[in-house]
């Protein structure tokens, strides 16, 4: 939150998945932050996952604050955020979409004129909380600047209501580690390696990747790159940077055993930032973290 040039963010995403097997799971999401002159900024971002077959649909809203005053190294190049993050999970389905076991008859197979089996609870809200700290080098003009962090989300270990009252069963906290380094080859090229690893309860995720930035002209520059999720999928990756606008599109190649079963359904992704600003930096005065 808080870690671009400018006065305030606004970025949007919508993702689009599965298409090819059942009506398309899809994500958009918004958010927004603004930077203080105290070394505190605030942002706020919301996150609606659906799944039109079954009737699903899994919100977010959350407001995040994070603080960037600790600065260390000779000029004060090295620097900690640290981050929090609260809101609420909304979840709730449409039980008139979902198909049960006692609607397939082991003869004339399945029958929808049989009511599903009833279900007592079809939505849920929980608070949840999260926090992290981010380290990067903001020393201009090195040949190679790094960045690394960690945060955990659900903290607070929410009721998971869906499952019986009697487990109790909690949802699991997720930790994040991501880093990368941010190599100069040229005046005019940057190429950026970076990681990601998620674990939560029994599931994890790991990705690779690197990104090049190619400075087109003055005002522009073209992104473009791929990670790869192992034992999931590629996901090449292209973009523009124009003045304070940021757009990408990236589209998921399925490369495990499932992308077998569903006829090798992918899906693909959109993003737009946009940053707004009062006063005007030089450019090259700071070294702002990678991550677009």
């Amino acid at each position: 939150t808080g870690i671009f040039d400018g006065d305030y963010r606004v970025s949007g995403i919508y993702r689009n998945q599965w298409g090819s097997v059942s009506s398309p799971f899809s994500t958009p999401g918004a958010s927004f932050e603004i930077t203080t002159n105290k070394n505190i900024n605030f942002g706020v971002s919301i996150l609606n996952q659906t799944v039109k077959s079954g009737g699903y649909n899994y919100l977010t809203a959350y407001g995040s604050a994070s603080y960037t005053g600790v600065r260390f190294g000779v000029k004060g190049d090295q620097r900690l955020v640290f981050g929090l993050q609260a809101g609420v999970i909304n979840r709730r389905f449409d039980q008139s979409k979902f198909t049960t076991g006692n609607q397939w008859n082991p003869i004339t197979g399945y029958n929808p004129s049989v009511p599903v089996e009833a279900i007592a609870l079809t939505k849920s809200m929980s608070f949840d909380a999260g926090a992290g700290v981010l380290y990067f080098d903001a020393e201009a003009g090195k040949k190679a600047n790094f960045y690394g962090g960690f945060s955990a989300s659900h903290i607070t270990q929410p009721d998971d209501k869906f499952t019986s009252t009697a487990l109790k069963t909690k949802i699991p906290m997720r930790f994040t580690i991501h880093g990368g380094v941010k190599i100069s080859v040229s005046d005019m090229l940057s190429i950026t390696p970076n990681l990601l690893y998620l674990k939560q309860g029994t599931a994890s995720e790991k990705m690779i990747g690197a990104y090049a930035q190619l400075k087109a002209n003055e005002i522009t520059d073209v992104l473009f790159g791929a990670n790869v999720r192992l034992n999931d999928a590629i996901s090449p990756y292209v973009g523009l940077n124009h003045k304070n606008m940021t757009i990408g599109v990236s589209y998921d190649i399925n490369t495990s055993d499932l992308g077998k079963f569903v006829n090798g359904a992918s899906s693909f992704e959109i993003s737009l930032s946009f940053i707004g600003r009062k006063t005007f930096k030089a450019q090259g005065e700071n070294f702002i973290c990678p991550r677009l």
